[in-house]
């Protein structure tokens, strides 16, 4: 068992980037360290015992069910079960000539903060989620792993929603609700980025 966790732990986090639906990104390290000590642990004692029992094996089913089953980052089913992240209560750089690429972190907070947003074209990256009557742009926020994430999400107005849980990058401009909206003018479907959270 521990030759088969270690060897897990290290083809999600050495040889791929799987670990970031799961942890920071700066856990990484760490996580490469344990899944080498574990390998390291279970050579002596695999070949002081010989051959485990056939049955022990099973033991090791849900290990390489992650494996083979690829768990996908936290998606629309979890933000609209999910709690709501407050605004980040930090002071925000100005704003530069251009459509400006933003965080789903920093856009709530600008709309929720002032009218630091109006006028201005800017460029969100998140999955879609359908609700009654509309969608939205989303994206979870961690401070640790998964279990603690929050919902980072944003009402989109002037385009069809795509499917469910497809990321997106939404071109548009601020719409001043109650809520965080953003008008948009492009909606362009993108791959799931690599560190699929925003950070606390």
């Amino acid at each position: 068992m521990l030759l088969v966790l270690g060897a897990t732990l290290l083809a999600v986090s050495a040889f791929s980037s799987m670990y970031a639906n799961y942890v920071r990104p700066g856990y990484r390290p760490a996580l490469v360290v344990t899944g080498v000590a574990l390998v390291l642990l279970a050579i002596p004692a695999f070949l002081r015992r010989g051959r485990a029992p056939r049955v022990a094996w099973l033991l090791a089913a849900p290990v390489f069910a992650i494996v083979v089953v690829v768990p996908p980052p936290l998606g629309s089913y979890a933000a609209r079960n999910g709690v709501t992240a407050p605004p980040p209560a930090i002071g925000y750089r100005a704003l530069g000539d251009g459509v400006a690429e933003l965080t789903l972190g920093e856009f709530t907070g600008r709309a929720m903060a002032g009218r630091s947003l109006a006028g201005r074209r800017v460029s969100l990256t998140g999955f879609a989620v359908h609700v009654p009557g509309g969608w939205y742009v989303a994206r979870m926020r961690m401070a640790c792993c998964a279990a603690d994430a929050f919902v980072l999400e944003v009402a989109v107005e002037g385009d069809p929603a795509p499917r469910e849980d497809q990321w997106v990058r939404v071109t548009g401009t601020w719409v001043p609700r109650d809520e965080p909206a953003i008008e948009v003018d492009e909606v362009a479907p993108v791959a799931v980025p690599e560190e699929p959270y925003e950070l606390t």
